[in-house]
């Protein structure tokens, strides 16, 4: 039997037995969570008794078609163990993710994202068929054409439904290396029409940008390349954040260039002192979205929250033609800087709980620190969500969300949303979206 035939009867004999652990979580009427090593969401929840669900072993490529250019993968694999195996076949998935840990079946619940997204849109957008593991205790196939009620109520989710335990997803041809230009703007008018030329024209391949100041905004191109005369290693003790102010242009493998944001969790690493050259010096094993996850979660446990403090972590997306003002709001109310900005185009497609409008730019911007605060809780947060509704955009749900129930549903479909709950999972077994994304407990 090759390998290919044994990933596939053990991928049928793993779901079968969850299929089994899930129907006995129905009957014991406690609801059902994952049991994982790996998350990126970021919402302080109160503990739950939940029958969790071992969905560990769901790591694993499948099949890879180079012909076709798609992978059949299992849901809880990791892009760093995916992005693993496709490199050898010279391709990378159309949209990877900046964090290593984020998983593929991660990406398409939430809202998955990256410097390609300008050409392909959001992780969702590239996967062209799913089993789920839905609320009545068995697996559905879907796709755009059969059930494609859960194909495309199924994104942005956030494990309401189900969970994805096989997908099918588009690659793309990659290089072997990537050369990158830093291109440094004054005014936020020029940059933003700038980063919409970009998209709009077919010479880049991937394109993103970074917010230093109210006058130091960067835009950074990239393509592919066969060869480079020189190549930078940003993981040890140069930093790449830092290179896009001191480099115009850079050359850097294109293993490098994908996972050139996790050795520092973009900026965020500076919270844990290992951007301190001699710290650093000694951090190399510790360089990683791994472990920072790992150390903050655990402070988050045992660490009460600081006097004064409010944790803002968030992405947003919003329309190219508001972003400017975005951004004056950004610097001006909540003054974290550096800001990731990302572009992407949305498709002619509409999926059910993604209030994105088809065929337009947005501009992701994300940042993540602590604001000193002499308000309530959620102060500064409240401020963004009712901001980012104003100019027509969207709040990411995996970081902390203040909406009440009707402010949530006037963004969200909530008729759509309870027929897909009726139809997947109509005992409740996974827990309501509202309650899921903003509710504490």
């Amino acid at each position: 039997m090759d390998t290919t035939a044994e990933y596939e009867a053990r991928y049928q004999a793993r779901s079968g037995a969850l299929c089994a652990e899930l129907q006995a979580a129905r009957r014991s009427g406690l609801p059902a969570g994952l049991g994982k090593s790996t998350s990126n969401l970021f919402r302080q929840r109160q503990p739950a008794a939940r029958h969790r669900l071992d969905v560990r072993a769901f790591d694993h490529v499948l099949r890879i078609d180079a012909e076709r250019m798609t992978a059949e993968v299992e849901g809880m694999i990791t892009y760093e163990r995916l992005v693993e195996g496709t490199l050898g076949y010279g391709l990378l998935p159309a949209v990877v993710p900046q964090l290593k840990t984020i998983t593929v079946g991660g990406a398409v619940s939430g809202l998955g994202i990256e410097s390609s997204s300008f050409k392909y849109g959001l992780v969702h957008e590239t996967v062209e068929a799913m089993e789920i593991l839905t609320g009545n205790g068995g697996i559905v196939a879907c796709s755009a054409c059969r059930n494609p009620d859960l194909f495309f109520g199924f994104p942005n989710s956030y494990g309401t439904l189900g969970y994805a335990l096989r997908l099918t997803i588009r690659l793309v041809p990659a290089a072997p290396y990537v050369y990158l230009t830093h291109r440094r703007f004054l005014a936020p008018d020029s940059f933003f029409a700038h980063l919409a030329q970009v998209c709009a024209g077919a010479s880049a391949d991937f394109v993103d940008a970074a917010i230093f100041g109210a006058d130091e905004m960067y835009i950074t191109e990239a393509v592919f390349a066969e060869g480079a005369p020189r190549v930078s290693d940003y993981t040890y003790m140069d930093i790449y954040y830092r290179s896009i102010q001191r480099k115009p242009n850079d050359w850097m493998t294109a293993k490098g260039y994908i996972w050139r944001w996790d050795t520092d969790w973009f900026w965020c690493s500076k919270h844990f002192g290992v951007q301190i050259p001699a710290i650093r010096l000694f951090a190399r094993p510790a360089l990683n979205s791994r472990s920072y996850q790992r150390v903050m979660r655990l402070s988050q446990k045992l660490l009460p929250p600081s006097p004064g403090l409010e944790s803002v972590i968030q992405d947003v997306d919003i329309p190219i033609a508001q972003c400017a003002e975005f951004r004056e709001f950004l610097l001006r109310e909540i003054g974290i800087s550096p800001i990731w900005v990302c572009p992407f185009q949305t498709s002619d497609r509409t999926y059910d709980l993604c209030p994105l409008k088809a065929n337009q730019l947005y501009v992701n911007f994300g940042f993540w620190d602590m604001v000193r605060t002499a308000h309530g809780r959620g102060h500064y947060n409240r401020m963004i969500e009712g901001k980012v509704a104003e100019l027509g955009g969207v709040k990411g749900l995996y970081s902390a969300s203040y909406y009440d129930r009707g402010t949530f549903w006037s963004i969200y479909d909530k008729t759509r949303y309870d027929h897909l709950k009726q139809t997947y999972d109509p005992d409740g077994v996974f827990p309501d979206f509202y309650a899921k994304c903003v509710e504490r407990k």
